[in-house]
């Protein structure tokens, strides 16, 4: 391998670390399908064990109109480092609903981490365009777009790439502060300030923020120390961190459910978690206990894949 695809290979390895904790609430995976309908059973830990891959593929090839037992399959091939095979069943998923951006991005992602020397390949790329196309606030797609313009050498434009999705980035979100550092990364390894930026960014979304939010506690995300040790976990160990911080973000709402942004992020975790029904209670939770913005809950959700 030349010196340059090195280079390439072990800086994506850094971006990789930052997509996941962008686009995985609480690094549980990337099962985020966000299609409506359906009740495929979801990829993940069965008990203390292992997915059944077996029992899934069965499912998956007994569909022909159901791209979710395909998703599930690929989510429990992703969960096994299995990206090849992931990437495959995702592709039979989108031979069934090529319309669900959450599928592409998936896709992109399977193609990128089953790529033994390129960083970004062709495949991928095509695969996060095509997110981006039909729905242009696809996180993943949006992240690994901005890492092109960082492979092409075109550090700014990364940079304000990534600083846009910072400022569409929920306050408190637990990606937050591993995007911020992202940036922070990039800006130091170049030479471009970003403080500044960074701070400009945070106070859009500040000023973005509903009005009935106000004065509540920001959401935590998880810190620094709880990120670490989520690297050394099993997925399905992974996956209880996270629910265990998803069931903490409930109970704080429980006590502050005027934090709309609050509700927001969980209904979007529930759907991280392949938990539509759960999904579905906190958007029905939230509008009870904020009816004058039910209206806007219901336009957040329904862009989550939450009817």
């Amino acid at each position: 391998m030349d010196s340059e695809t090195q280079n390439g290979t072990n800086r994506l390895g850094w971006y990789l670390l930052g997509a996941a904790l962008v686009l995985a609430a609480a690094s549980i995976g990337y099962n985020i399908y966000e299609g409506t309908g359906g009740t495929a059973p979801v990829a993940g830990s069965q008990g203390e064990g292992e997915p059944d891959l077996a029992q899934l593929r069965t499912l998956a090839e007994a569909s022909s109109d159901d791209p979710r037992a395909w998703s599930n399959l690929a989510f429990a091939h992703f969960e096994r480092s299995e990206f090849a095979a992931a990437a495959q069943a995702y592709t039979r998923a989108l031979a069934i609903d090529d319309q669900q951006s959450a599928l592409w991005s998936a896709l992109g992602e399977a193609l990128v981490m089953a790529s033994a020397r390129d960083p970004l390949p062709s495949e991928a790329l095509a695969a996060f365009e095509k997110a981006v196309a039909l729905d242009p606030k696809d996180a993943r797609a949006r992240y690994f777009l901005a890492v092109k313009k960082d492979l092409d050498k075109d550090h700014q434009g990364a940079i304000a790439a990534w600083l846009a999705l910072l400022a569409d980035t929920p306050p408190g979100a637990p990606w937050e502060s591993d995007l911020v550092r992202t940036i922070e990364q990039v800006g130091q390894i170049n030479g471009i300030e970003v403080a500044a930026r960074i701070a400009a960014a945070n106070e859009r979304r500040s000023a973005g923020a509903s009005p009935s939010g106000a004065g509540l506690p920001a959401v935590r995300g998880p810190s620094a120390a709880e990120m670490a040790a989520a690297g050394s976990m099993s997925p399905a160990e992974q996956r209880e961190m996270a629910q265990g911080m998803v069931a903490q973000l409930e109970a704080r709402l429980q006590q502050n459910p005027g934090n709309l942004d609050g509700w927001v992020m969980l209904i979007r975790s529930r759907m991280t978690l392949g938990e539509p029904a759960k999904a579905k209670a906190a958007l029905e939770a939230a509008i009870r206990a904020n009816p004058g913005e039910a209206a806007e809950l219901r336009r957040q959700a329904e862009a989550l894949g939450v009817k």
